[in-house]
């Protein structure tokens, strides 16, 4: 039987144990598990920038347990939950938006639960980190083949918290889209495909000179519009050029050739974008 995978997602960051406590947590239940970590790096607070990565990094992990927790309701009224996937994984954290993107690209919400069953939590439960009181003793009793039902009671997929992601609108001559989140080189991907692109613009090919600038009409990166062109990989454009392409995960990115998009143009997760032929 190979070891059971427990993933890890959050905004922690690495600078004080509370990576490491809930670690020990899981490991404390379920000494035989993998622990794989996805990032500790989200924005923090930032829901929609974690939902936009356990998107892009979850169905390239093998099946297991899918710990995540960008948690600023924390101690308030919304759930702790686990979901089910069709493909066969758990997703463990809080209902707020977090997990659902993911949940579809791994077959769709089969089943959902709260955590509820004090037998799966530590002893004392904080009103401030759950992630070591409640979902990491959830996630590792999951890994060690506690059932889904035992947790506590079952609610409807329907009723959980889908976050409001803000969908690319093309029309004739412009598309806009937001930022989902920037990469660690500082490229920032859009909530928008080449098939978006295409319908407002017509087909691209590669060197096209294309647009950007911002929906709110502020500056980026000091100017109201910044040239760019179409390429289908970042050493097609010269150092320091900016460009759009089509990023690992199917959806268009901004970026700059050995350079950081994010910090030169001012992007920003949730930022929109309008993008026209130049």
């Amino acid at each position: 039987m190979a070891r059971p995978l427990i993933t890890l997602t959050s905004d922690f960051g690495l600078a004080d144990p509370s990576v490491a406590v809930c670690k020990g947590v899981m490991l404390g239940i379920v000494p035989d598990a993998r622990l794989l970590d996805i990032s500790h790096e989200v924005a923090r607070h930032a829901v929609a920038q974690g939902a936009a990565l356990l998107w892009a990094a979850l169905p390239y992990v093998p099946v297991g347990v899918h710990l995540a927790v960008v948690d600023p309701g924390v101690g308030t009224d919304r759930r702790p939950v686990v979901l089910a996937a069709g493909r066969g994984d758990y997703l463990v954290g809080p209902d707020n938006g977090l997990l659902l993107l993911a949940a579809d690209r791994l077959g769709g919400v089969a089943k959902a639960h709260l955590l509820a069953d004090a037998a799966y939590r530590l002893q004392e439960v904080s009103r401030t980190f759950h992630a070591r009181d409640v979902f990491a003793p959830a996630a590792a009793h999951l890994a060690a083949g506690i059932p889904i039902e035992a947790f506590g009671p079952a609610i409807a997929a329907e009723s959980l918290v889908r976050l409001d992601m803000p969908e690319p609108r093309a029309a004739p001559g412009v598309l806009e889209a937001s930022v989902a989140m920037l990469d660690a080189f500082g490229s920032a991907q859009l909530l928008a495909e080449l098939a978006d692109l295409e319908t407002a613009l017509g087909p691209v090919a590669p060197g096209d000179t294309l647009a950007i600038e911002a929906a709110d009409g502020r500056l980026l990166g000091g100017n109201r519009s910044i040239e760019l062109r179409w390429r289908l990989t970042y050493g097609e454009a010269a150092t320091g050029e900016p460009l759009l392409c089509l990023d690992s995960w199917g959806r268009l990115a901004v970026a700059v050739n050995l350079g950081n998009a994010a910090a030169e143009l001012g992007l920003a997760p949730d930022r929109r974008l309008r993008i026209r032929r130049g």
